[in-house]
């Protein structure tokens, strides 16, 4: 199906005709003539059957026994095919709320996730007559293209390459709305955005996710804590051997650049004894 114009014509012009049948009925009525005065009534009815009101952003599917003739999408009183079925078809942007559903990522581990996807009618036929009923359409297929996101990607890559559900949001809905789009696109539904409104571990595996992620946060933080202490050790013994302040053989030096890193990357206060000179 493709939507097209349905024929109208300003529906105060309607009125007008019909309030002329109806004053010929009265008209006849009084002349006694009863086959004019059931003609001029019947054709008020037909032509009062023919007014629809078209509220904004709405469209009216026209339907005259079974054939659809087209849709009227400017707002205001018109009157089109008389004895017509006309659907009403919200033309508003919607918004639709996915449940939290459990899928396994790409590595197995059970996640929790949810989305909002916003979308808007832009195919009135299409909604009406190409799926039984478009929002239950549009709410099976988001659900459905939730899931299969979910299964292609990590939960989380711990720093390696490569992307993840946790660490790459916009790349995620950015696949996610291309996917409902493709989805949605037989419904005339045109999706605007979709995006993760949750994202977890399931209940069942969160603890010992949640100690994998303190562990990899606590061996990141100490090898930047490291690679910072190598790095002050250096400028202080090259410090030390420019200005010559002192002048250390490569055991002495070994054991002051070990005081030096014990000082920097305890946790605590540590209290190095430097040797500096011979004992003897």
């Amino acid at each position: 199906m493709q939507e097209r114009k349905a024929w109208k014509v300003n529906g105060f012009l309607a009125i007008f005709l019909a309030l002329a049948c109806i004053v010929a009925t009265v008209y006849y009525s009084i002349h006694f003539s009863i086959a004019m005065i059931l003609a001029s009534s019947f054709l008020a009815l037909i032509i009062l059957s023919s007014l629809t009101i078209v509220q904004p952003n709405q469209a009216r599917v026209v339907v005259f026994f079974g054939r659809y003739l087209g849709s009227i999408r400017d707002n205001g009183l018109w009157m089109t095919v008389p004895l017509t079925v006309r659907t009403v078809v919200s033309l508003r942007v919607s918004n639709f709320n996915s449940k939290t559903l459990k899928v396994n990522d790409v590595e197995g581990n059970p996640v929790e996730i949810a989305a909002v996807v916003v979308f808007r009618v832009i195919d009135s036929a299409r909604a009406i007559f190409d799926v039984t009923n478009y929002e239950q359409f549009v709410e099976i297929q988001s659900e459905t293209a939730l899931r299969h996101v979910a299964t292609k990607y990590p939960y989380d890559n711990f720093g390696e390459e490569g992307f993840s559900l946790r660490g790459n949001a916009e790349e995620v809905a950015a696949e996610l709305t291309r996917e409902l789009q493709e989805r949605l696109a037989l419904a005339g539904v045109e999706v605007m955005e979709a995006r993760l409104t949750h994202l977890a571990y399931a209940t069942e595996i969160a603890s010992a996710m949640l100690q994998r992620q303190q562990a990899a946060a606590i061996l990141a933080a100490r090898q930047i804590i490291v690679d910072g202490a190598v790095g002050m050790v250096q400028m202080a013994l090259l410090r030390l051997e420019k200005d010559g302040i002192l002048e250390l053989d490569q055991e002495r030096k070994v054991a002051m650049i070990n005081n030096l890193l014990v000082a920097i990357i305890s946790e605590r206060g540590a209290q190095p004894i430097l040797n500096t000179g011979s004992l003897y």
